[in-house]
């Protein structure tokens, strides 16, 4: 009986995973990443410049190599609206008599009338609307230089508290020109963004439909 209720529990878990399964975002991975080893030089050859290890004297810190550690301010504001109206409107009318026929006295056809209308309206109407704002910080590791020189760089934020996990990840490709003193840079100056916000925990479980309600909404859409 105790393996055949952890089976139910396992399937219920299952069902519930998949009747309501969790957009995913694709971040890149990994978000983290060790700087690279650099190899010390047998001879010293006594010269300041190391292309290697170079950093401009006179030069804010500004992530630029593998390992570095860059700030990144999230200022996302996305607003799209589209609206629509059509109009139709067709109307007719036609009347008829009969006067006179051969051989017929004329005061016969005095209510000999047809008459008849048509009327067709059509009014349609539609507008869509969505509005997304996004706003944060987090510290991003640079995980890969190009050979045109942009930084790949990718972050992770977990926030724990009772039993609740807030996760934020990012991901993008940074020009080094668009990092501004203090080693910041803009979410809107950095291409492929890529930005996950998610719960874990009871907060996120009490946003959702339960399984079983889930599923009737499969079968029965209506």
């Amino acid at each position: 009986m105790k393996h055949l209720a952890l089976l139910v529990a396992a399937l219920a878990l299952a069902g519930c995973e998949t009747l309501n399964p969790r957009p995913k975002v694709d971040v890149a991975e990994p978000t983290y990443v060790q700087p690279q080893a650099v190899v010390a030089p047998t001879l010293n050859n006594g010269a300041i410049f190391q292309a290697g290890q170079y950093r401009p004297l006179f030069e804010d810190h500004r992530a630029r190599l593998v390992g570095d550690t860059l700030t990144v301010v999230i200022v996302e504001k996305v607003s799209a609206s589209q609206k629509s109206t059509s109009s139709i409107d067709k109307s007719g009318k036609l009347a008829a008599g009969v006067t006179a026929l051969p051989l017929i006295s004329a005061n016969s056809f005095g209510r000999a009338t047809a008459a008849a209308t048509s009327s067709n309206t059509f009014d349609g109407k539609g507008s869509t609307e969505n509005t997304n704002d996004f706003s944060g910080t987090i510290t991003a590791v640079v995980t890969g230089v190009l050979p045109n020189g942009h930084l790949i760089v990718a972050g992770e934020k977990q926030i724990g508290v009772n039993h609740n996990v807030d996760v934020l990840r990012f991901s993008g490709q940074v020009d080094p020109r668009a990092i501004q003193p203090g080693n910041s840079v803009a979410s809107a100056q950095i291409a492929n963004v890529r930005i996950e916000q998610a719960g874990r925990g009871q907060q996120a479980e009490a946003q959702g439909i339960g399984w079983l309600g889930r599923f009737f909404l499969n079968v029965l859409p209506i």
